[in-house]
């Protein structure tokens, strides 16, 4: 990684969902103490950092993002002693460790928002976004919730309307009311103390709601996608100019980042944003002192990332966000997983994986992605997620991405469990389990270990510049610039491209991931062929 100070910088971060990862105590769920035992397996990887989602006191109404209490640990995942052995096991393996906080709301079961419901004039009174109903009764405006319909609840104590951009048991947190930024930061630096290196934010662009409470207008329909939410799901009729995204953001991510910086801790930002997405990463990025980087949604939509659009989105970047620094990932625990997404073949998804390699930015692995896994069919009868049963079945919800990581193939759990796990295992991910790939000179796990070991091995990948990214039918190239320089050039597609290196003297690397070398100075690429040739 680069230096001491700044080792977040050209990371990659492997996302671990612990419910989904191993299970030590054979009752069909993961736990912290499962992951300590294959923390072996991403080191062996060559991942720098892990970043672990949700595993603090909750209801789990959505499965850990509804917080009840956030300085403990869920006795389904084991308790902070467990924690606190993960974090020395993962320092003693050269890992980092960043955690998922969500600082946005908390469950409905959180002491805060039971105390606030109580009565208008209690000490937490003020500690959620509560608004009185129209004259007619209706809520005090037309925002809409991500998992659908209206995002305001009748609480019948209060006689008002609580704010909810998720399910209605994850109330929103006022962050305009400094106690409630108080906590938090208290929270963070809770963690902080026991060890963690950072943290992963979880929807750090809805942290603040217009205080005037100002309707959100109306999206066209031309500019619409799903790339925030499904199309089924009204929430992508808005501009949610009022919702989220609002300027009093930044004065709290510099209290954050002020926390942070004691420890020599990172964060990453998740921007959940289908217009603003770029800007936002800037804006929250700027100045060193707020985040150090965000995580933009540009390469988990469902639109194949051709060469094109790795184009568009690059170029974007430079015009808006040319000093930020982002966070890109395929695939993740709310998206369905990149290989199903875009339709790709084994030989397609390694010449993704030296792709995202070679780009400027820290990189987000997700639990199963390094074995190739495809999405899995999850029956309706096995839904956990109420996202997908809300909207089944034109979208099935975020289980399919979430099903247990499969260790080995000789039986039915995959190695996850003793027990029936909590999702079942898909018969397809068996044939791909770490055991059956871990000595195959050509799986995809052995392929993705050979690239990050190629991304580590040269630092200007890591942190160099990188030019302007030019794409030509399927063909995209790029230069990374900086304690050497390396030519990078991808053919997305089926057929034939050609390019020529540039001037100069050039010699063929990453042969072993299979990169075509040049000849004579030219380039000829096959069907998703690349080429990555050094300065001399």
């Amino acid at each position: 990684m680069a230096g001491q100070a700044d080792w977040w910088r050209g990371a990659v971060i492997y996302q671990i969902y612990p419910r989904s990862y191993q299970d030590s105590n054979g009752d069909g769920v993961g736990d912290l103490q499962g992951i300590t035992q294959r923390l072996d397996h991403i080191a062996s990887l060559g991942a720098d950092v892990i970043w672990i989602s949700p595993f603090f006191t909750s209801p789990m109404k959505d499965f850990g993002y509804d917080v009840s209490n956030y300085c403990d640990v869920d006795p389904m995942f084991g308790a902070l002693a467990d924690f606190d052995a993960l974090v020395a096991r993962a320092h003693g393996l050269g890992l980092k460790v960043l955690i998922d906080l969500v600082l946005s709301h908390t469950s409905d079961q959180h002491p805060w928002f039971q105390q606030s419901r109580q009565n208008r004039s209690n000490d937490k009174a003020d500690w959620f976004v509560w608004a009185d109903a129209k004259p007619d009764g209706t809520p005090p405006n037309n925002w809409l919730s991500v998992f659908g319909g209206s995002a305001w609840a009748w609480d019948g104590r209060r006689e008002q309307y609580y704010l909810h951009n998720f399910l209605t048991s994850q109330p929103d947190l006022n962050l305009h009311h400094a106690p409630v930024q108080d906590a938090l930061l208290d929270v963070a630096r809770f963690w902080l103390e026991r060890g963690v290196d950072g943290f992963r934010l979880d929807t750090i662009n809805f942290y603040f709601a217009d205080k005037y409470l100002r309707d959100n207008p109306s999206l066209p329909a031309g500019l619409r996608n799903d790339s925030i939410a499904p199309k089924v799901n009204p929430y992508n009729h808005q501009i949610h100019l009022f919702s989220k995204n609002q300027p009093e953001n930044l004065a709290f991510l510099q209290r954050f980042r002020a926390v942070l910086n004691p420890y020599n801790a990172a964060a990453v930002g998740e921007v959940g944003d289908a217009q603003r997405g770029l800007e936002i990463m800037a804006e929250y990025t700027s100045g060193g002192d707020k985040v150090q980087m965000c995580y933009p949604f540009e390469m988990l939509q469902p639109t194949r990332l051709s060469a094109g659009l790795l184009e568009q989105t690059f170029s974007r970047m430079t015009a808006v966000a040319p000093d930020a620094w982002p966070c890109w990932a395929y695939s993740n625990h709310d998206t369905i997983r990149h290989v199903t997404r875009w339709g790709l073949s084994d030989t397609a998804a390694k010449t993704y994986t030296v792709l995202l390699m070679c780009l400027r930015g820290s990189l987000c692995l997700y639990q199963g992605e390094e074995l190739g896994l495809p999405e899995a069919d999850i029956a309706f009868e096995d839904l956990q997620d109420p996202y997908g049963i809300q909207f089944w079945p034109e979208f099935k919800g975020r289980d399919g991405c979430r099903t247990p990581m499969v260790w080995v193939s000789d039986n039915g759990n995959g190695g996850f469990s003793e027990a029936k796990p909590w999702l079942p295992v898909t018969a397809s991910h068996l044939s791909r389990s770490v055991a059956a790939q871990d000595q195959a000179v050509d799986s995809m796990l052995n392929h993705y270990r050979r690239a990050l070991a190629f991304r580590r091995a040269n630092k200007v990948l890591r942190d160099g510049d990188m030019t302007e990214i030019t794409a030509t039918g399927d063909l995209v190239q790029f230069m990374r610039n900086g304690e050497g320089a390396i030519f990078c050039a991808f053919n997305l597609g089926e057929g034939e491209v050609s390019t020529t290196l540039p001037t100069g003297s050039w010699a063929p690397v990453a042969g072993a991931l299979g990169s075509s070398a040049a000849v004579q100075g030219k380039v000829t690429l096959g069907r998703w062929g690349f080429c990555l040739m050094q300065k001399e």
